[in-house]
């Protein structure tokens, strides 16, 4: 386990401050994929971000090494009509993609440096992103192509709803995945 990352906790008053923090990190994880996806392009991220970071109940969790960013996790609750859902490929019950605003937080970003990576510093950012929401569930997206994310996901106590594709250009098919809030 990762010793000596500080964790801080932002919500979308800090959003504008931490934007060139956000992107600068998410440049640098994505700086390979990149080059040949359209959907790693950092514009497209930047669009997200500005997105997300508007949203109600926006919270992000930047860890800090020694004062460096070494990587972040954020998200928001999912608002009644929410698009979220709206690429789901997979037939579940109505009731399980209604939303509320106050039942499912969607983890949109979490990355870590690759410093730092194997160090248990993602499940420290997942954990101090997650633990003081009140919601019911999380949910998160995980692009299919990369199966020991899933599994990664998976030892946490995430579950597979379905296929998800996305209503952005160039998006890729995910695996919607689900988290039980309540028990904690």
């Amino acid at each position: 386990m990762t010793v000596g990352i500080e964790l801080r906790r932002y919500t979308t008053r800090h959003a504008a401050r931490l934007r060139p923090l956000l992107l600068g990190v998410y440049a640098e994880v994505y700086a390979e994929a990149a080059q040949s996806d359209p959907f790693c392009a950092v514009d497209r991220f930047a669009e997200g971000l500005d997105n997300w970071s508007a949203r109600p109940g926006w919270s992000c969790v930047i860890g800090y090494d020694d004062g460096q960013p070494v990587g972040y996790a954020y998200g928001a609750p999912l608002l009644p009509g929410s698009r979220w859902w709206g690429g789901l490929l997979t037939d579940v019950p109505p009731d399980t993609i209604s939303e509320t605003g106050t039942r499912t937080y969607a983890l949109s970003e979490l990355m870590v440096r690759t410093p730092w990576r194997k160090t248990g510093t993602a499940r420290q950012l997942h954990d101090a992103l997650l633990a003081p929401q009140p919601e019911q569930r999380a949910t998160l997206l995980v692009v299919q192509d990369h199966p020991r994310v899933r599994a990664l996901y998976g030892s946490w106590g995430w579950k597979t709803l379905g296929d998800l594709r996305p209503l952005i250009p160039n998006a890729p098919l995910f695996h919607a995945m689900l988290l039980d809030l309540s028990s904690r």
